[in-house]
């Protein structure tokens, strides 16, 4: 049986360099060994406030990034969230079988919320469990995480066991064996899927990052990629030969391991070639590096921003697709829980 995977990624701004290696060329090879259902998570966005217009295009414009970046909408499933009533639903029950005290436990949360947590939404202290949805409406075998993520992930499990323990005398009676939802794994990503901002290396690339120069966004021109790269924070030492020395320095480490990963070479190999340079001389390599990936995805990206009519198409085909999978899942959840009769 294929295993299924299930990931998605908030239609704030921009996606970037992080998300581009820390997720999407993982999305890509997984579209060779999987069942992959990939979502732009516009609900999930909304436990801030958006702007409506501004996020109708940031959904359009995360799903031509997918597109672009080397996701097939004829392999994988692509569509946004909020067209798939079935996760709104099956959240509200985890949110009848989560407790307060796994919640509150959420780091993210903390986070996000910082010092004025009293007037954070409600939303954003449950997401996790909107994103327990988002898995197991699919029955996902296997979500895509990296270190930041692996507590939702913790959660959902969680979720799942507690559904399965509370419910199972008429999940046996209804004839859906001895548990009803899969206890979800990580996958790991692989190399890549730390990318740190530009401006601190200890800091992992974000799009909530106030400073544009934080970030390499996917559709940065190539005079902008050098600038921003020309401008990343290094230290005063040239790169070392040894690749145990980049522990202690984290800018350093970064930058080696951006070039490492779209080379397609370890970071030993980067220092052998550029060991013992100065930044002055390593920066405008990396930004050529950058510029010779990036071009073929920004170049997509604004070929399909200006067809929207498309990216519509897209998404509304990946939704009638991802029902035809959660619909069942989540009715039969409904069931098993008593909002509905057979």
């Amino acid at each position: 049986m294929t295993e299924r995977v299930f990931s998605g990624m908030q239609p704030t701004r921009a996606l970037h360099l992080g998300n581009y290696l820390g997720a999407m060329v993982n999305w890509i090879h997984m579209q060779e060994t999987h069942e992959c259902i990939y979502c732009v998570v516009d609900m999930h966005a909304i436990t801030v406030f958006q702007d409506p217009a501004e996020l109708v295009r940031n959904t359009r414009d995360v799903a031509a990034a997918y597109i672009a970046c080397g996701l097939d909408p004829r392999r994988s499933i692509i569509f946004n969230q909020s067209r798939v009533h079935e996760h709104a639903e099956l959240a509200w029950i985890f949110n009848c079988v989560a407790r307060m005290g796994w919640l509150n436990r959420m780091t993210q949360f903390k986070e996000k919320a910082g010092k004025d947590r009293e007037n954070a939404s409600t939303g954003l202290f449950v997401y996790p469990n909107l994103m327990a949805a988002d898995i197991l409406a699919y029955k996902a075998s296997h979500v895509p995480v990296g270190e930041d993520q692996k507590q939702h992930l913790e959660l959902a499990r969680d979720i799942a066991e507690k559904f399965n323990h509370d419910y199972a005398g008429r999940i046996r009676e209804l004839g859906f064996g001895a548990a009803f939802f899969p206890l979800p794994e990580p996958l790991i990503l692989g190399p890549g899927a730390r990318v740190m901002s530009l401006r601190d290396g200890t800091k992992k690339m974000s799009k909530s990052d106030p400073s544009d120069y934080s970030r390499i966004n996917l559709t940065d021109d190539p005079d902008t990629i050098a600038l921003k790269l020309r401008k990343a924070r290094t230290d005063p030492e040239p790169l070392p030969a040894d690749p145990a020395a980049l522990q202690r320095r984290p800018e350093a480490d970064n930058l080696a391991g951006i070039y490492a990963s779209l080379a397609g070479v370890t970071k030993a190999q980067v220092l052998q070639q550029f060991g013992g340079a100065q930044f002055s001389a390593f920066k405008p390599a990396l930004a050529e590096l950058v510029v010779e990936k990036l071009r073929p995805v920004s170049t997509e990206i604004n070929r399909l921003r200006a067809d929207p009519s498309y990216i519509d198409s897209v998404l509304a085909d990946g939704a009638e697709r991802a029902r035809t999978i959660a619909g069942p899942v989540v009715r039969s959840a409904k069931e098993i829980v008593g909002l509905s009769g057979r």
